[in-house]
């Protein structure tokens, strides 16, 4: 929660697979989803699982899921798109503590026929004259995934309903952890030479190790990156990048825009955003509502070899080979989704998430050996 490894602060978290969000579910359009769903015995509550990216009878496929028991259901991925899943029930009463404890994740369905090229539309000065230009880059991209949520608990860590309907949240994330793609320690002690100094601004858990240490995301200059956005919280996602122009958004497999500064994704909504970044440089995509930036919903990107000089001291003339620091330091595991049609893979990971250690030790070996990205 913000606080130092020795004086932590805990909240009591629910969870699909040890870790919250839930691992993403990607398939292609018109595979079948077979989903089962058990709840240990020991477990005081009883769950459900609503996967929206189907299309069965809610009743009795998202009844409630008793401790002790397991249930089986089936649909086909019919609709491309990016689709929210969490635990609900026709028959579950407190759904709100437990999707707003951690039990929700994304499902991508990829279109079947692949994403579309991108198509990049700008201006340059040719011979003294403002000319527009069409650049054409290919349906392959790098990716990210990114889940928004709130927490609304008390002093101890419990899910507190009445914060929930006051709109009072104690928190707000990103794939469960609120500011966790900023700068950490080991990179202000790396770039700057000084691990009390911050590169761009003080968050508050820069002092953990593993798989809770903050962490940006690297990006590369020149290239597609296809980011995946589902929001399962109750406030709106005004998802903007500061310092860039997002160069094409999808909804339910259409275009919606192009050349947009903000894209509002509403409760329990989606958006696929992709872009290609023009320079070196850092840049900050963000949840454009003061109050969420504050409470955790801003991130850090870095693109290219933007603090060459900087580690040239440390690191020489090897400094130059570096395209972008994914290529040495890896991009936060929780940030990756899992490959599809049209991925470009990243050149390395580290682990990063809520995750139980259990958990983190499989997702370790899921992306290195499943989907062939080493680990940093």
């Amino acid at each position: 929660m913000g606080s130092t490894p020795d004086n932590p602060q805990t909240y009591q978290a629910m969870t699909f697979n040890g870790q919250v969000p839930g691992p993403t579910l990607r398939v292609t359009q018109g595979d079948i989803v077979k989903m089962t769903l058990t709840i240990p015995s020991d477990e005081p509550f009883p769950h459900s699982n609503d996967m929206h990216a189907s299309q069965i009878s809610s009743s009795p496929a998202f009844k409630a899921v008793m401790p002790g028991e397991s249930k089986t259901y089936y649909y086909i991925a019919e609709v491309p798109g990016v689709f929210k899943y969490h635990c609900a029930g026709v028959d579950l009463v407190d759904m709100d503590r437990h999707v707003l404890s951690g039990m929700n994740g994304m499902t991508i369905v990829d279109p079947i026929d692949g994403y579309k090229p991108l198509i990049v539309k700008k201006t340059e000065v040719v011979d003294g004259e403002v000319k527009e230009t069409i650049k054409r880059y290919g349906a392959d991209a790098y990716e990210l995934q990114f889940v928004f949520n709130e927490l609304y608990i008390d002093e101890n860590g419990n899910y507190d309903v009445n914060r929930m309907f006051e709109d009072h949240q104690t928190q707000s994330t990103i794939n469960g952890m609120a500011l966790g793609y900023t700068p950490n320690n080991t990179l202000d002690e790396l770039i700057l030479g000084d691990a009390s100094k911050d590169i761009l601004f003080a968050q508050p858990w820069q002092e953990y190790e593993n798989q809770y240490k903050p962490w940006p995301i690297f990006v590369p200059v020149g290239e597609p990156v296809r980011i995946f956005v589902q929001n399962n919280g109750n406030h709106m996602v005004n998802f903007h990048i500061v310092g860039e122009i997002i160069d094409r958004v999808w909804q339910a497999n259409r275009i919606q825009a192009e050349g947009a500064q903000t894209w509002v994704v509403g409760a329990s909504t989606e958006a696929i955003f992709e872009l290609v970044f023009d320079e070196p440089g850092t840049y900050a995509p963000v949840n454009h509502d003061y109050g969420d930036i504050y409470k955790g919903q801003a991130m850090v990107f870095v693109a290219g070899n933007f603090f060459k000089e900087q580690l040239r001291d440390d690191l020489g003339d090897a400094v130059d080979d570096i395209n972008y620091y994914a290529e040495v330091l890896g991009n936060p595991s929780d940030a990756i989704p899992p490959p599809g049609k049209n991925t470009i893979p990243w050149p390395k990971f580290n682990l990063h998430g809520l995750y139980t250690d259990e958990r983190a030790a499989e997702v370790a070996t899921i992306i290195e050996e499943e989907w062939g990205i080493p680990q940093a």
